[in-house]
């Protein structure tokens, strides 16, 4: 599939849309700003009391980003509805643009787990959901025919952060999904559930975490769900963006990188070739294909630091990532051309 840019009307709406969606969430600061030091790094809570308790509210990492936008909260929060409105005029200039709007399944489900707090608590949306979003954030053109191939939903989280982060979500993910008309598939062997299938089509939602050797099922407090841990996955997941789904005025979500998805993509590949699913691998190879091909012009940089990365973590990495480039041998030749 041959890249095709966005128009620069189209470009600047998108980045408008998350900064004032980054804002209003900004803006719903209720108390005083806690501070929490974990391994080096800070992060932040908005501590406040409710009747006669005290509550804290976790809001992210303190980035200066963060930081900066929180110092701005009252401000955001006096601007609140010309705010919406302009939103709402973004999203209608957005679609107008020619970007591919989340269906109505997939943007009711997200913009449930972005109100009940999935995502500002670490839930980071993966797979072709997220990929669908790299359009905004690359400013290219993605082929609807190739969005539509799959309706399934996956979102990860580190179990580690999940544990420590000290907050919970509102409503936990099976109760919305069940009111979203999706059962939950219990496991074959141990009966928990990390997935839901939807009842009235082939749509299913999955919840995952990183693996470091056992690929079992391992909770996740902060979401209120369990979760399959998977290898390979913490590569994917580290250091997520924001990014908007365009479903109403959007919804506020978390992706990956999108140089971390393409090499994760190449891993992946290899894990499924040659087994029941070949069917994804082929997508996995396309879809890192089509993403390598722009980042290697627009961000080579960041396309270069993502593979030493995930070659740098071994040998087993290294051979899973070779045995599915010698079967990509264009998208071989640019990202050896960058190293």
């Amino acid at each position: 599939m041959t890249a095709v840019s966005h128009s620069r009307a189209a470009q600047v709406a998108y980045q408008d849309l998350l900064r004032l969606h980054l804002d209003e969430v900004a803006s719903e600061l209720i108390g005083s700003i806690e501070e929490r030091s974990r391994n080096g790094r800070a992060y932040l809570y908005d501590k406040f009391r409710l009747g006669t308790e005290m509550k804290s509210r976790y809001l992210g990492e303190g980035t200066p980003e963060l930081r900066a936008r929180l110092a701005c909260a009252t401000e955001l929060k006096a601007q609140g509805d010309e705010r919406k409105k302009t939103m709402a005029r973004l999203a209608r200039v957005l679609r107008a643009e020619g970007l591919i709007g989340t269906d109505r399944d997939t943007g009711s489900l997200l913009l449930a787990f972005a109100r009940a707090g999935v995502f500002r608590l670490g839930g980071t949306l993966v797979g072709t959901a997220a990929y669908a979003l790299y359009q905004g954030e690359l400013g290219v053109r993605f082929d609807s025919e190739e969005l539509a191939q799959t309706g399934d939903i996956d979102f990860a989280s580190f179990q580690r952060l999940s544990v420590a982060l000290g907050d919970r979500v509102e409503e936990s993910p099976g109760e919305i999904l069940q009111a979203l008309k999706f059962d939950p598939v219990p496991g074959v062997q141990d009966r928990q559930i990390w997935k839901w299938r939807q009842n009235r089509g082939d749509a299913m939602v999955e919840f995952l975490t990183p693996a470091f050797g056992d690929e079992g099922v391992k909770p996740l407090p902060a979401l209120k769900v369990s979760a399959q841990a998977l290898n390979y996955l913490n590569f994917l997941i580290a250091e997520p963006i924001p990014a908007v789904a365009l479903y109403r005025s959007g919804v506020l979500v978390r992706i990956p990188r999108p140089e971390r998805f393409a090499i994760h993509k190449l891993i992946v590949a290899d894990r499924r070739h040659g087994g029941p699913d070949q069917a994804k691998a082929r997508k996995d190879r396309a879809q890192a294909a089509f993403l390598i091909s722009i980042l290697a012009k627009d961000r080579p940089g960041d396309l270069a630091e993502a593979f030493e990365d995930a070659q740098s973590r071994g040998p087993r990495w290294r051979e899973r990532l070779e045995a599915t480039l010698a079967r990509m041998p264009e998208s071989a030749e640019v990202v050896r051309g960058l190293m």
